[in-house]
């Protein structure tokens, strides 16, 4: 075994002592020399040196000597290694996986909504349950039946620098005149509107998405196209749905500068509903509604004709969207925050 001989001292900062090290050490050892003098040879910490001595020390002749094996000292590193690994409790937490994996494919909830959720309705606690990021940790193992496929949201979002340009007309008041109980969301009644289309086909339909900035309720409304006449027939709908509440319930409204938009500040004059238009080509500064309009292209993608959509089909998303119990809610869902306002809206007339 001519490498129980070997006088190789490379060695690296932060690699584990190998074999030869190890052979090394006990040789110098015979020869008389000190941890400090071998440490310098190898190009390792003393310390690491001592601590592999301590490990490496059997007893001899019946317990009156004590030396050093390189052997003794290899089996137990291999020994000690095969449980310094990272450990997982996922075996213990099976049956709050089940419940995950159950609400992520049948309901489309997020790993987040399953985890607030599960502990605000005490359905586990807290040590049945493992954390957001473990979750997302065993997907990365492939330890769930949900792979990173299935995690579109997963990208890392990269904040934009926002841009105004100037060279884009802005269709009415600007969202820089909003008030500030609209944009921090402390007052019920503000909301976000966007027109999400399928095809390029102009003979195809279009939907009309509003979402209300403190309770996050969101609604899918389908219009005849991308003319301007058909957003305000749907708003008027609307309108004529709430009647007397509608001041109260729609108190702004802000969007971006689309052309389909060019009527919206009609309602001006029609009610006390105030509608603010974002910078050009800053569709961010209304971003909770587009952000929910991602999450509609899960089940309209684009290129995909709207007509070809039900309203039945199109109210199963928008109830989806609005039965997901979000983290920044308290992890209720936005049905439950909007019933709760209109409750007192109406309360408060009685």
């Amino acid at each position: 075994m001519d490498y129980l001989y070997s006088t190789t001292t490379e060695h690296r900062k932060g690699q584990h002592l190998s074999f030869e090290h190890r052979v090394l050490i006990q040789t110098r050892l015979k020869d008389g020399w000190s941890p400090n003098k071998i440490a310098k040879e190898i190009g390792c910490a003393p310390n690491t040196v001592r601590n592999e001595i301590k490990r490496g020390t059997v007893v001899l002749y019946k317990g009156n000597i004590l030396r050093y094996k390189a052997t003794a000292g290899q089996a137990t590193y291999e020994q000690n290694r095969q449980v310094c690994c990272r450990h997982y409790d996922f075996l213990e937490k099976v049956d709050f996986i089940s419940f995950v994996e159950k609400k992520f494919f049948e309901d489309g909830w997020s790993l987040d909504a399953c985890v607030g959720y599960a502990l605000k309705e005490g359905l586990f606690t807290r040590g049945q349950i493992v954390c957001t990021k473990t979750l997302y940790s065993y997907a990365d193992l492939g330890l769930l039946g949900i792979k990173n496929i299935h995690l579109p949201e997963k990208l890392r979002r990269s904040s934009k620098r926002v841009k105004i340009l100037k060279n884009k007309r802005v269709l009415g008041r600007s969202i820089e005149e909003r008030p500030s109980e609209a944009n921090d969301r402390s007052e019920f009644g503000h909301w976000e509107a966007d027109l999400v289309i399928g095809s390029k086909k102009k003979d195809d339909d279009a939907l009309l998405t509003m979402l209300e900035r403190k309770t996050r309720e969101y609604w899918m409304i389908r219009v005849p196209g991308r003319n301007p006449n058909g957003v305000m027939a749907a708003l008027t709908t609307i309108r004529s749905q709430y009647s007397e509440h509608w001041d109260t319930i729609f108190k702004t409204i802000t969007t971006d500068n689309g052309s389909e938009f060019s009527m919206l500040s009609e309602l001006e004059d029609l009610s006390k509903t105030l509608v603010y238009f974002a910078h050009p080509y800053t569709s961010c500064e209304k971003g909770s509604v587009e952000r929910h309009n991602g999450l509609i292209r899960r089940f309209i993608p684009k290129g995909k004709r709207i007509d070809s959509y039900s309203d039945e089909q199109i109210s199963q998303i928008e109830t989806w969207c609005n039965g997901l119990p979000r983290k920044l809610l308290g992890y209720r869902t936005p049905d439950d925050l909007f019933e709760n306002e209109l409750d007192r809206i109406y309360s408060c007339v009685a």
